[in-house]
């Protein structure tokens, strides 16, 4: 495993995870999830603990790099977003299922919701993550 491309073009898919939330989230989703999630959950932008976020972005961003190089032989586009695409859609029914079965965040259309938005932006990150790992020797 090349752990240099790894690093790299994770921290590029963390940024485009980062970019894709801020829009999908904080713009498109914004009204609909705020009507589909408890009263109080959801943080204000001056609230947001910043450093949390930028972490959890990056960790996605690196959990896609990864898993492309670790499935080896990915150098489509199109390979690299279905790819990331089935692992984001697996990471977040995983834990939306969990988090809708065990708390009262969210309504079921939120939850379906919010695993199609990852698994959209999972796709877009795992093509980012290709053509930058390309690029890296």
């Amino acid at each position: 495993m090349n752990t240099k491309k790894v690093l790299i073009s994770g921290i590029v898919g963390g940024i485009v995870y980062f970019l894709l939330g801020w829009l999908v989230y904080g713009i498109l989703l914004m009204d609909f999830m705020s009507k589909n999630s408890s009263v109080g959950i959801m943080k204000t932008e001056d609230e947001f603990v910043w450093w949390a976020l930028v972490a959890s972005n990056l960790i996605y961003g690196i959990l896609i790099a990864y898993v492309l190089n670790a499935v080896g032989n990915i150098t489509s586009v199109g390979n690299g977003a279905s790819t990331a695409a089935v692992t984001g859609f697996l990471v977040a029914a995983g834990f939306d299922l969990g988090l809708y079965a065990t708390s009262n965040v969210s309504t079921l259309n939120a939850l379906l919701v919010d695993i199609v938005a990852i698994t959209v932006m999972s796709a877009v990150v795992g093509a980012a993550v290709v053509t930058v790992s390309k690029k890296i020797t």
